[in-house]
């Protein structure tokens, strides 16, 4: 399955990166990030988007008793940062390499303005993009509002299945290569990772689903 975040089979970087742009392509860098490095924290100033060209960035914030909260984990081809188009001051989030090898590259705010009032297609992408974010925030939201762990749990594994999974021809299953920890799983539903080991156990057990550290299967007849 193709990754939510790829329209009509495009790669928002080859989209929208600058390089694509003979006015901006001079003055267009890459920059280099390793394993826990910051691209951005709360509170800077949000004067920049970003494009993923390779690696993973993780994007959360910190609750007031200092926890960790992971929002999601975004991959090559990817937009984060995307709020201070809109008009943020200063970021509501963090922004953090996964891998050791990742390249990020940085948009100016007025630039971005630019390429989306010179170029139509560029904006209508750009706007279905945010739509579809937020669009996908609000469920989740919904999601940890008003259902239980378990149910939390199985939609999430769908939401995976169409960002990061196949269908496997010979068995039918539905097979999820992710690059989220239980820690991170954990945090995006909503529970404590005790009570996700649990919940995952419960459902190996009635042959739902099986996983290991990156892989989950969705058993054909369970879904």
């Amino acid at each position: 399955m193709n990754s939510l975040w790829f329209f009509d089979d495009v790669n928002l970087f080859n989209l929208l990166c600058p390089h694509k742009f003979k006015k901006y392509k001079n003055c267009h860098v890459f920059d280099g990030y390793k394993k826990n490095d910051y691209i951005y924290f709360e509170d800077d100033a949000a004067n920049k988007i970003y494009l993923i060209e390779k690696g993973k960035v993780k994007i959360g914030y910190y609750a007031e008793d200092g926890k960790e909260i992971v929002k999601t984990i975004l991959s090559k081809g990817e937009l984060f940062g995307e709020k201070a188009i809109l008009g943020e001051v200063t970021r509501n989030e963090f922004a953090q390499s996964v891998d050791n090898k990742t390249s990020i590259c940085p948009i100016g705010v007025d630039t971005m303005h630019d390429l989306m009032r010179d170029n139509k297609t560029f904006s209508l992408k750009i706007y279905k993009f945010l739509g579809f974010r937020f669009k996908k925030l609000e469920r989740r939201l919904q999601i940890l509002l008003f259902k239980d762990a378990r149910t939390r749990l199985m939609e999430f594994l769908m939401e995976l299945c169409e960002e990061y999974g196949y269908d496997c021809e010979k068995t039918g299953n539905h097979i999820i290569v992710h690059p989220y920890t239980q820690k991170d799983i954990a945090s995006l539903i909503g529970t404590s990772r005790p009570t996700l080991n649990t919940i995952l156990n419960e459902l190996k057990e009635e042959k739902i689903v099986d996983f290991d550290r990156k892989t989950i299967t969705i058993f054909k007849n369970a879904s």
